[in-house]
């Protein structure tokens, strides 16, 4: 056997190796940013709830929009963090809600009232564009992941291992009225 033929054979298994525990210790950095990004996403969502609950006992809304907010705050506070389908539709229905109770009146109301009202309704308008940028991000990784994770090295090999395919966040979170000035 000739030498040049081992050497070839060693520096095309070091070549292989290296493929493989490069392609590992990526999509382990990628699996760590998924899980970074849906703590921080859940961390804004909890933001977002406690400031509607925050303008629901403000005293600025009637009733009736304040039991709304607070109902639907409190589920998302509630939520299971580890059921994903139902999380997404807990938080759309505090989206829904924020919708139904922050019509035109409400919003030129608790925008007049400069104590209490404007301040609050701020909070909710900043936390909700947190956590429209903090699922923004998650969506990023989780799409980063799963196209790593298409690639017929990684699947062929197995890299992932047992990890589960992570899934994007869907969820109403547009609130177009909270951006504008009247």
């Amino acid at each position: 056997m000739d030498v040049s033929w081992v050497v070839s054979g060693i520096a095309l298994l070091v070549v292989i190796a290296w493929y493989v525990s490069y392609g590992a210790a990526r999509l382990d950095r990628l699996h760590s940013r998924v899980e970074g990004a849906l703590s921080v996403l859940d961390a804004q969502l909890v933001r977002r709830a406690e400031s509607t609950l925050e303008l629901a006992n403000c005293g600025a809304l009637d009733t009736a929009s304040a039991l709304i907010l607070a109902s639907a705050a409190s589920d998302s506070l509630e939520a299971d963090t580890e059921d994903q389908t139902s999380r997404e539709a807990i938080e759309s229905d505090l989206t829904q809600a924020l919708e139904v109770a922050l019509g035109e009146d409400a919003l030129a109301h608790l925008r007049a009232d400069e104590a209490v009202g404007a301040p609050v309704l701020q909070r909710v308008a900043a936390t909700n564009q947190r956590v429209q940028l903090a699922r923004r991000f998650l969506n990023d990784a989780v799409t980063d992941v799963q196209r790593v994770r298409r690639k017929p090295g990684v699947r062929l090999l197995r890299l992932a291992g047992h990890a589960q395919l992570p899934q994007t966040f869907e969820i109403d979170d547009e609130l177009p009225m909270l951006g504008r000035d009247d």
